[in-house]
């Protein structure tokens, strides 16, 4: 579900993603994944952001994101995928859009779903079979969350916010099942 550009304020928090088109991989190898973090981590100091959590599958990405200025959080995902897809089209010698549609996101108005979503966004990997436990998936923020790994797309005051230990963290996503999974698809996409 796509949101208002009205709605695209200083605080507000949204799950951005997004597919590619006709079933094709996004990020084919370890450096096409590394070139997007790496784009992230240089645009939020231009563009004020703060990464709750994410996760870059090979064929869709999905974000739980915070605007902190008054620039419209899907401008850095223009500025960042608009650039890869040149590089991404020049590297594996194609033309065209290389995304399914326009910038899909949603608002997150609750923070009810905070914990819900970002265990969602987590759960991606292992629900695609690409693993069978979301530390080992490295495209995402999970380390960080459990205290594993040190990162710069990760907001440490959500374990104070939500009274939350990564261990506890780490429990959840232990508990988190598929049912779970495609009932939170349902309300988050």
């Amino acid at each position: 579900m796509r949101v208002k550009k009205e709605n695209f304020v200083n605080g507000s928090c949204f799950h951005i993603y997004n597919h590619a088109v006709e079933h094709l991989n996004l990020f084919r190898v370890n450096n096409d994944y590394l070139r997007v973090i790496s784009k992230f981590k240089q645009k939020i100091l231009t563009y004020p952001a703060t990464i709750f959590s994410y996760c870059l599958m090979p064929n869709h990405y999905h974000f739980f994101i915070r605007q902190d200025s008054d620039v419209p959080i899907y401008k850095i995902f223009n500025d960042i995928f608009s650039g890869y897809t040149l590089y991404y089209n020049h590297k594996y010698s194609r033309k065209g859009t290389l995304f399914r549609s326009p910038l899909q996101h949603k608002i997150i108005a609750t923070e009810e779903y905070f914990i819900r979503l970002s265990l969602y966004i987590h759960f991606n990997p292992v629900k695609s079979n690409l693993v069978k436990r979301p530390e080992e998936w490295i495209y995402s923020n999970y380390l960080e969350w459990i205290g594993k790994r040190k990162g710069k797309l990760f907001c440490k005051e959500v374990w104070d916010w939500f009274d939350l230990t990564p261990l506890e963290y780490s429990k959840m996503m232990k508990v988190y099942s598929d049912e779970k999974y495609e009932e939170d698809r349902k309300l988050f996409e």
